[in-house]
């Protein structure tokens, strides 16, 4: 870009040549989510084709993180950020999106919800952890297809749990 100004003039010349304004962006932390910025969690790229409500011609291959936080619509996303996926682009909805929400599930491969758990009496809860638990044994579960965080949905069974136990707890002292 070329500007006139106030330099001096040398041999002649009436125009100085300014460097081009740079735009200043924020620094991106790799692996940090584009929607909130918190670091996400690596998920195979098996569990997002796997997942995804969307012609898989439009997912590129390399590695992909998953986004826990509840009030970020980013489920899945690169390293870099270049690609992201949205709550509204997978075929399941996510349980760490709407933690409270009871049709959603917080077991994908035994399908149960956060509203069974609920509304369960407190003393079959233990009775449910040993149900998913010998499956899992089993060989019947497939977590790392039908989860959207790619992992074990048992972790998040019990914080359920501890969750509802915490909740009632307070409400009856």
């Amino acid at each position: 870009m070329t500007e006139t100004c106030c330099c001096p003039t040398e041999a002649g010349n009436t125009v100085c040549e300014l460097p081009s304004p740079t735009i200043q962006r924020p620094t991106r932390v790799t692996n940090t989510c584009p929607g909130c910025g918190q670091i996400g969690k690596p998920v195979q790229g098996q569990t997002v084709k796997a997942l995804l409500a969307m012609s898989l011609r439009e997912v590129h291959d390399g590695d992909y993180l998953f986004c826990r936080t509840p009030t970020c619509p980013v489920v899945y996303f690169t390293p870099d950020g270049a690609q992201t996926f949205t709550t509204e682009q997978v075929r399941e909805r996510v349980y760490q999106k709407e933690p409270d929400v009871d049709d959603v599930f917080v077991c994908y491969c035994f399908r149960h919800t956060v509203g069974e758990i609920r509304f369960m009496p407190q003393t079959n809860r233990a009775t449910l952890l040993d149900d998913i638990d010998a499956g899992i044994q089993a060989g019947q579960c497939a977590c790392d297809l039908r989860n959207p965080q790619g992992s074990c949905c048992l972790g998040n069974v019990r914080e359920l749990m501890k969750r509802l136990q915490w909740t009632e707890t307070a409400i009856t002292h």
